[in-house]
């Protein structure tokens, strides 16, 4: 049963790192003024969540599940369904999803850019257009998302979700070649086939374009997700730019909140996130804003922006929100995932979390990063042990 707790999740995607030369041993969350999230840490008690468990993809979807409490073992469908959900597309028991990157490839066949250049709408949905003009069909269709993000779906008895696909954001500098769908079973190899098939001949559409070729992977089916209305009695809300996590929130029974001006870069509307934040909790009993520039750039291995993107997350949102907010609000701050600029790509290392609140009295943990968040009183989290803290299960 709700038990009138009101809580704010700060996500920042990609947020955790490791210690850097270039910062004499410290993390860019130890290296950046973040007076705010500090504050959590202070003022409430610290720990960590292990959010990618192994058996599972290192992905975003995953991580987010993981935080918001789902069963991954029943609950787990991938990330095209998710972003087909965020975007209103019905998907029917015959439809398998993907995920679709436009990337650049250069003349060698090595993956160069998996956002295509952070490719701008206008040109993304014109990339989008030409593909279905040649390539679709009453069975392939192509529909655009966000920038480089974008969906593939595949219709009939003949296509699978048995399919092995890589991740984009872990291959930079890569052959493609060497990292083409391939069929988990022999239910898949024919999906794997056409998938395959897609990518070689969208080379040829796309040719001449910065986004030059496309990468699929992720695909599922369209699952049964929990509703966090029906397991904690709670109303609850999402903020964010990207599609995977509002699809994940409308499937978990949230009310999605879009911000003009969300990017899901670094130029987002922070302000306009944290105003949206504070009027969401006046609302509902909990929300979940998620802010994925500091994601980006962690891929991107930019240090420098790395830096920029935390103190942006805590300067002009978290530090916006909590001054609004009074203590009867519970503020939760943490990543989805690491992304370490060393390699820029996602792992599994649990990520720091800190709780203020009522009933979350301070541990004396005075910052909020890697190094400190271990020694808190939260312990070590896992699964559903989040949410099963913040909310009594209904």
């Amino acid at each position: 049963m709700n038990n009138n707790r009101k809580v704010i999740v700060f996500l920042g995607d990609g947020m955790a790192d490791e210690p850097l030369a270039a910062l004499n041993g410290r993390t860019p969350l130890q290296t950046a003024h973040t007076p705010a999230l500090d504050s959590i840490a202070r003022n409430g008690r610290s720990g960590t969540l292990l959010t990618l468990p192994a058996g599972y993809p290192t992905s975003s979807d995953v991580a987010n599940m993981s935080v918001l409490g789902c069963d991954l073992a029943t609950e787990c469908c991938g990330r095209g369904p998710l972003e087909a959900a965020s975007q209103g597309i019905p998907l029917g028991p015959q439809d398998v999803c993907f995920r679709i990157n436009l990337v650049t490839v250069d003349s060698a066949g090595i993956l160069r850019d998996f956002s295509g250049g952070h490719i701008a709408q206008s040109d993304a949905e014109s990339a989008i257009a030409a593909l279905n003009a040649v390539l679709g069909t009453a069975s392939i269709r192509f529909h655009p998302g966000v920038s480089y993000r974008n969906l593939l779906i595949l219709s009939g008895p003949e296509f699978s979700d048995a399919v092995a696909c890589d991740k984009p954001d872990d291959n930079h500098g890569n052959a493609v070649a060497d990292h083409l769908p391939r069929g988990k079973s022999e239910v898949g190899q024919h999906t794997a086939a056409v998938l395959r098939d897609l990518i070689a001949r969208a080379s040829v559409v796309l040719a001449g374009r910065e986004a030059n070729a496309i990468w699929p992977w992720s695909g599922g089916r369209a699952g049964a997700i929990h509703s966090l209305g029906d397991r904690f009695g709670i109303r609850a809300a999402v903020i964010s730019a990207v599609d995977v996590i509002n699809g994940l929130g409308r499937c978990m029974g949230m009310n999605v909140i879009r911000v003009p001006g969300a990017t899901g870069y670094i130029d987002t509307n922070y302000e306009g996130k944290a105003d949206a934040a504070i009027a969401a909790i006046q609302t509902h009993d909990f929300v979940y804003v998620h802010v994925e520039a500091i994601d980006e750039v962690s891929h991107a291995q930019n240090l420098a922006l790395k830096l920029k993107a935390i103190e942006d997350f805590d300067h002009r949102l978290v530090a916006r929100v909590l001054a609004a907010c009074g203590p009867d609000v519970t503020c939760v701050v943490l990543p989805d995932h690491p992304v370490p600029l060393a390699t820029g790509k996602h792992t599994r290392t649990p990520v720091p979390v800190a709780i203020c609140g009522p009933g979350f009295p301070p541990d004396g943990v005075q910052s909020y990063d890697e190094v400190c968040a271990p020694h808190g009183a939260l312990g070590a989290l896992k699964g559903p042990d989040l949410m099963n803290l913040l909310f009594a299960r209904h």
